[in-house]
């Protein structure tokens, strides 16, 4: 009769025995690593979870439960499984790794780990860390006759999936035991060179660099210096370990130069020029929810005594020149910290020529990467804000409405809406209900003063995210108080109604008896998917089945246009 361990560990092995069974009959592995010279096999983790009856194993393992102290016991103690079960589990899995090393299933490095109920609670190992020797030296000959080739002499773009591999390989103390900081910025940096041309793609590669530097920041660096404290659900908490200093004196360095941004590098920086380094990327590059990830990592330097990243809170990242960040005048001074993603405003005199300067500062910033979703702290004697209720009352706000009172700044006004308008990003002083895209205020006053911004107003509502704000709506209802329903005003009126909420209600039934407004109208909506269609309807007629009450009342011409209208909306 089978005892209890037995039957775990002939389930366990089991488990084993069908993962690689499974990836083994794989037929399009030899095409997976042939895709970059970067990859040598597909798989180099697993995870097995031991649950009686329901063991799994996976080569993505979510952790789900990895920081909650378990409470479902198992029949084996710590120690069996540390000195009999993982032992035989390893032996299992060696003998599977030892047919296959050579084969593109298999990666340079394999590593095995488990999770165990024990009669102690929930036991997490690491069980078998394996390294084919020949693929790693195979690997790393590859990493720098592609470094030589493609970044360091190269003068094309480069493809995401080598970036994809290349930013983790760079970081990896298998592969590079002694880490070399300023050559591995170095190649970062290469990349982003490489790819200015080519703006998606760019994002891409700034994704890869970005979360390898990042990985890399929170699981070997950090932890070397502070107790980590995390959840899947929560962003990291750190405390400083008891008598925890850096290595080396960071701010000790030589050989200092200026690479090709104006930038101060050095061939002797330290490991915490990285964890800068993942900060600036954060800061300038990510979206405005993950700006706050990347001011802790600057805290957490500043906290080992980096000098530089206590300058880079009250100054900035360095990225920029000095004359770019900080202009002053007789009329207006202004100051640019994308750590905090602030412009600092200080009017001097009130008038135009005060606030061109301005705009032309925060312009020019943006064109050069300062981060989009910034604000504006602004030293003013005048409070003036746009005729739109339900807007913040804030500086950014307050500035932008002040410079929308001089005609001679609209145009100006639009050039900057247009580089600051961006999906995804929002004025980092709003939120909630109020939360807007940058370029809001701007495109909203223009859309309200003149028809001919009336196509900054359709791009503008092209790059809403409407998941995520909804103060288009008071926008919408202004631009019709204002501006009317007319023949100019249509596209505009269709584009924003494209990305209005269910809350938003026109009044407009009135003017739209002119057949040929109607007509107009009509001919706008029909270019669009009925889904959409139908979302435009909505806040002018309510339900479709108002709208089919109203064409059958209708008569003539108007009875036509409303019907053409109802099968827009596929109805």
């Amino acid at each position: 009769m089978s005892t209890l361990y037995d039957q775990a560990m002939e389930e366990m092995i089991t488990t084993i025995h069908e993962w690689f069974d499974e990836q083994d009959k794989r037929d399009d592995l030899e095409s997976v690593v042939k895709r970059t010279t970067l990859q040598m096999g597909v798989f180099n983790d697993i995870v097995l979870d031991y649950r009686p009856g329901r063991t799994t194993i996976d080569s993505l393992d979510l952790g789900l439960d990895d920081d909650v102290k378990s409470k479902q016991e198992g029949a084996f103690t710590e120690e069996q499984v540390r000195n009999e079960i993982g032992p035989k589990l390893v032996e299992v899995v060696q003998g599977r790794l030892d047919k296959l090393a050579d084969t593109p299933l298999i990666d340079y490095r394999f590593t095995f780990r488990g999770k165990f109920p024990t009669t102690e609670g929930k036991l997490q190992l690491t069980l078998l860390e394996w390294i084919n020797e020949e693929k790693r030296q195979l690997l790393l000959e590859r990493i720098h006759t592609y470094v030589d080739k493609k970044l360091e002499h190269g003068t094309y773009p480069t493809k995401p999936l080598e970036s994809f591999f290349l930013t983790s390989h760079l970081l990896d103390p298998k592969l590079f035991p002694e880490l070399n900081v300023a050559w591995t910025i170095r190649q970062y940096d290469r990349i982003q060179a490489l790819n200015q041309g080519r703006p998606e793609a760019l994002v891409e590669h700034r994704g890869e660099i970005t979360r390898a530097v990042t990985a890399w920041t929170e699981n070997q660096f950090l932890p070397q210096y502070y107790d980590v404290q995390s959840s899947p659900y929560r962003t990291n908490e750190y405390s400083l370990k008891h008598g925890a200093t850096l290595q080396s004196n960071i701010e000790t360095q030589t050989g200092q130069h200026l690479d090709e941004h104006g930038k101060q590098q050095t061939s002797e920086a330290q490991p915490i020029e990285l964890l800068l380094y993942a900060a600036v990327m954060i800061l300038r590059f990510e979206p405005s929810y993950s700006k706050p990830q990347g001011v802790t990592f600057l805290e957490l330097a500043k906290q080992l005594g980096s000098k530089r990243a206590a300058r880079m809170m009250t100054e900035g990242s360095g990225t920029y020149a000095k004359d770019d960040i900080h202009v002053k005048t007789e009329e207006v001074e202004c100051k640019a910290n994308d750590v905090f993603a602030l412009m600092t405003i200080h009017i001097r005199k009130e008038e135009p020529s005060a606030y061109q300067q301005a705009l032309i500062f925060i312009t020019h910033l943006l064109k050069q990467g300062f981060p989009k979703g910034y604000k504006i702290k602004l030293k003013s004697a005048v409070k003036q804000y746009l005729p739109i209720k339900g807007l913040a009352k804030s500086d950014t706000h307050r500035f932008f409405a002040n410079a929308l009172e001089y005609p001679e700044l609209h145009p100006l006004l639009e050039e900057y809406a247009r580089e600051a308008i961006q999906e995804f990003e929002f004025y980092e002083d709003t939120e909630g209900e109020k939360s807007c895209m940058p370029g809001s205020y701007a495109t909203f006053g223009l859309g309200l003063v003149d028809e001919q911004y009336f196509p900054l107003v359709e791009y503008y509502m092209g790059e809403v995210d409407d998941e995520h704000q909804l103060i288009q709506d008071k926008f919408i209802a202004a631009l019709v108080e204002k501006q009317g329903v007319q023949a100019q005003s249509i596209p505009a009126l269709v584009a924003s109604l494209r990305r209005s909420t269910d809350s938003l209600k026109l009044k407009i039934q009135p003017e739209l008896e002119n057949e040929e407004i109607l007509e107009l109208l009509v001919r706008q909506i029909q270019k669009l998917e009925h889904y959409e269609a139908e979302r435009v309807i909505y806040p002018i007629f309510g339900k479709v089945e108002k709208l089919s009450t109203l064409a059958r009342k209708a008569e003539g011409r108007r009875k036509e246009l409303l019907l053409e209208l109802l099968q827009a909306a596929g109805k």
